[in-house]
């Protein structure tokens, strides 16, 4: 099982962070040499204080930007840090492993849960392993026969989203990607256990919607979940992936544009500077929620739960005119 690297990684910093960067500089000259204490520790506060404002009104391309981030923690970060004896499980049983999604059994806090997440890798090597977290159909399968151990044994599901999308290969469509991936939809609304999604990065397309289908979505804040990815927009609408700011503000994809068409139930506010760098702030947080959640998916288990499963998604599609 790789170990997590977050805070050990290069800093990195987005287009809009440049003044973070510039402070960070001073502040990192400072420390490093015998300097007035009170210029140091006002400079620290203006960071803050800059960092609080940058991060509360970022608009729709800056949350695309920021859930692509290099530094953005990844499923087997929150894994190694969740839980102590997580058991990895490989293989689809018919074709070959995925190298894209990680899935398994785990104990968090002594809750045993089935995860499932899609992986990206942290340099080229890596991400040529893992494909880019672009699932194949054996991916899709993998999911599922861990989906099935689960409900045998009564576990809980927690599916960990972040993909750019379904690996769109010759050999994965040879292989039938759009059946794997329908047949997981269809699959997945009958399992007789409890599915909690959580978009923890980037959720384009159906590559996450193949282990998305759920009781309840969480969205961590910075994130974002959309039939197709702003620059794969602007190439279809106006042929110019450079209007994908313009694309991202119409799809309507953040977090809080899918609370209000019920699609997200709830968004898990991150650290102000974003998940790479509170890594262990954020984690304890998703970590408590995720307990909670289950708890209440349990109490509120009754006979009928797989029609409200249904029922949710049934909802999506209606509408209502004024």
């Amino acid at each position: 099982m790789e170990i997590a690297k977050v805070k050990k990684m290069k800093r990195y910093y987005l287009p809009f962070e440049k003044s973070l960067k510039d402070l960070d500089f001073e502040i990192e000259k400072l420390s490093t040499s015998e300097s007035d204490l009170k210029q140091l520790k006002d400079l620290i506060i203006q960071r803050e204080n800059l960092e609080k404002e940058i991060f509360s009104d970022l608009s729709p391309w800056e949350t695309v930007q920021l859930a692509r981030h290099p530094n953005r923690p990844y499923t087997l970060d929150y894994i190694n840090a969740w839980c102590d004896n997580f058991i990895e499980l490989h293989g689809d049983k018919a074709f070959s492993d995925d190298n894209a999604v990680v899935a398994g059994i785990g104990i968090i806090d002594e809750v045993k849960v089935a995860i499932i997440g899609q992986q990206k890798g942290r340099n080229t090597k890596d991400n040529i392993f893992r494909n880019f977290g672009m699932m194949k159909p054996e991916g899709y399968r993998k999911a599922l026969r861990v989906m099935k151990l689960a409900e045998k044994f009564k576990l809980p599901i927690i599916t960990l989203i972040d993909t750019p999308g379904a690996d769109p290969g010759i050999g994965a469509e040879e292989r039938g990607q759009g059946y794997a991936i329908a047949n997981n939809l269809f699959e997945m609304a009958s399992i007789t256990t409890q599915i909690l999604s959580i978009v923890i990065g980037e959720g384009a397309s159906g590559g996450a919607l193949g282990i998305g289908l759920c009781d309840k979505m969480i969205m961590l804040e910075n994130t974002w979940f959309s039939v197709i990815s702003p620059e794969g927009c602007a190439s279809i609408l106006w042929k110019d992936s450079s209007k994908a700011p313009e694309a991202a503000k119409s799809l309507k994809l953040t977090p809080k544009d899918l609370m209000e068409h019920n699609i997200c139930n709830m968004i898990v506010y991150e650290p102000s500077g974003g998940a790479h760098r509170h890594f262990d702030a954020t984690a304890d947080i998703l970590k408590e929620t995720i307990l909670s959640e289950i708890k209440e998916l349990q109490n509120n288990l009754s006979s009928d739960f797989l029609e409200s499963r249904v029922l949710r998604y049934d909802k999506l599609g209606v509408f209502r005119e004024d």
